[in-house]
């Protein structure tokens, strides 16, 4: 079994939202300083690094995150390459033949510096995603920081992920990861009222779920 980490790294210098609220921590008490103990603060927006988008975020009197439904975001997956063009949406056309698994991570490769914001990043088409949901669906995740193109004011997107009810991530890194089925992990923070929520989120792989089990074991 081996645990593959898809999340940035949280730190100063990590890119945010332009307008957003920078990470920052701030340290209180540390041992090399004579103290006790290490202890230090954080101030960061909740759409920080790897993320998860809760319904309220686009949704009026959607779910908050610490309402969401757990079980969404462990299990199979697959992590898909998408040949799509910066600034350009992925299309039903760009999806590669035989995707049967209930999340999909698409790598678009078009954000390559989670400390470096670029604003010509991939996202996804409002048809892609029905056609997403027909096939059951039920989480979406992207190497980007937005379902949605950058200057998309109309969230097209979202707005399409929160009629069929599919959770996503954003903000992943998928630099070197295999294509192809794992088991992923990435639960949010139970952050009372919030957006969304900052994850760790993690493929593992040789971890045989039972929903992938071939028919005979």
């Amino acid at each position: 079994m081996e645990i593959i980490d898809i999340s940035p790294a949280l730190h100063e210098g990590v890119a945010v939202w332009p307008g957003d609220v920078p990470f920052s921590r701030a340290v209180s008490l540390s041992i090399s300083g004579g103290d006790r103990t290490d202890l230090s603060a954080i101030e960061t927006t909740v759409h920080a690094g790897a993320h998860a988008d809760a319904p309220s975020h686009t949704t009026a009197g959607g779910a908050t995150i610490d309402a969401v439904d757990l079980s969404t975001y462990v299990g199979p997956c697959e992590v898909v390459d998408v040949d799509v063009a910066p600034g350009a949406r992925i299309r039903p056309d760009d999806l590669p033949d035989g995707l049967d698994a209930p999340r999909l991570l698409f790598r678009t490769g078009t954000f390559p510096d989670p400390d470096d914001f670029n604003e010509d990043f991939a996202a996804l088409a409002p048809e892609t995603i029905d056609v997403l949901a027909a096939r059951g669906v039920r989480l979406v995740g992207i190497d980007t920081p937005s379902m949605d193109l950058f200057d998309d004011r109309d969230l097209v997107a979202h707005a399409a992920l929160a009629r069929h009810g599919i959770a996503n991530l954003e903000g992943l890194v998928l630099d070197g990861v295999p294509a192809g089925p794992h088991t992923l992990v990435a639960l949010p923070l139970k952050l009372r009222g919030a957006d969304a929520s900052p994850v760790r989120a993690v493929l593992i792989t040789g971890l045989l779920q039972p929903e992938l089990a071939p028919a005979d074991q």
